[in-house]
């Protein structure tokens, strides 16, 4: 075996002493209050600060949450981005930031289920401990949905992107809004057409934003699970975590049977949503990644179903 000898060591400086080296300094002598009750409070300074603001909060707050699903996996866990805010009158300085996360952190000591039903709860007990007439949370997360192969029946997970907003007003009540952006897959029509064999395709994305009815009732449908069905349903083919080469074969022909151009798919999805009596207003967007070409392919609609302008 062969000996390597060990090099002798640097005799560093105390880590007291690197410390000092680096900007540490002793503390000085402490003459502000630590009493809680003895502290300025800025933020609930009362003057005329000039403007109402539409917006104070914090955003960009990951934690932990549980999903209920239509589809398998029935209960998951996964991580749910938040945004925490309300309105903010002229005479208050600022809002009390930390009061978000106390009662974010007191939900997640209950098991936070995401539910209309419990943001419903929690933008109003927000509101009412901001003693604010109002407040919205916002969550985003990803969602899990189990796809079996169209022929072998291989199973495994695909994902789509879900959002929701919920406000509370003590004069206008509660809204919902909720989004789903799915993953698809397109052929080109015009490909299709012109060419002697084959024709291109690509992978779309359809995004869904969605204002649902007063009279929801979650316990019954699940929006996800409707929102990702109009978009698969109306693309040229849906997209699988496991293909074998029987699966492949029909995917891909069942994509040439429906070839669909952007335009076609916002106005086909948004007929779907039109006929959900649970919706109110809707947009629909679709975003080919072209395969043929450097950019994009995009088109969108929104529409409002209580408007008679739109028709």
């Amino acid at each position: 075996m062969q000996h390597t000898e060990t090099l002798p060591l640097k005799q560093l400086p105390t880590k007291e002493q690197r410390h000092k080296l680096f900007g540490s300094v002793q503390p000085t002598e402490k003459i502000k209050p630590v009493d809680k009750s003895k502290m300025a409070d800025l933020q609930n300074t009362k003057k005329n600060f000039l403007f109402n603001l539409d917006v104070v909060g914090i955003s960009n707050v990951k934690y932990p949450i549980t999903i209920d699903s239509n589809i398998s996996p029935e209960r998951q866990t996964s991580i749910g981005t938040f945004k925490f805010s309300s309105s903010l009158t002229n005479t208050s300085k600022g809002t009390n930031m930390s009061r978000f996360m106390e009662q974010l952190n007191h939900y997640h000591d209950q098991g936070f289920s995401v539910t209309i039903a419990n943001l419903n709860g929690f933008v109003k007990e927000l509101a009412e401990r901001l003693e604010q007439k109002d407040a919205t949370i916002e969550v985003s997360f990803p969602w899990f949905f189990e796809r079996k192969g169209p022929d072998s029946g291989l199973s495994g997970l695909n994902h789509a992107n879900a959002l929701i907003r919920v406000t509370y007003d003590q004069i206008e009540g509660y809204s919902a809004h909720v989004s789903l952006s799915a993953l698809i897959t397109t052929l080109c029509p015009c490909s299709k057409e012109i060419s002697e064999y084959s024709a291109h395709n690509q992978r779309g994305e359809v995004s869904m934003e969605v204002t649902l009815s007063e009279d929801f009732d979650e316990t019954t449908t699940d929006w996800k699970e409707m929102l990702l069905e109009a978009a698969e349903s109306n693309a040229s083919a849906r997209l699988h975590p496991v293909l074998k080469r029987p699966d492949e074969k029909m995917v891909t022909e069942q994509a040439y049977e429906n070839p669909r151009f952007v335009e076609d798919i916002v106005r086909l999805v948004a007929a779907d949503l039109y006929e959900m009596h649970f919706v109110t207003k809707f947009e629909v967007s679709c975003r080919n990644e072209e395969s043929i070409h450097m950019h994009d392919a995009i088109a969108s609609i929104t529409f409002d179903k209580l408007s008679s302008l739109n028709w």
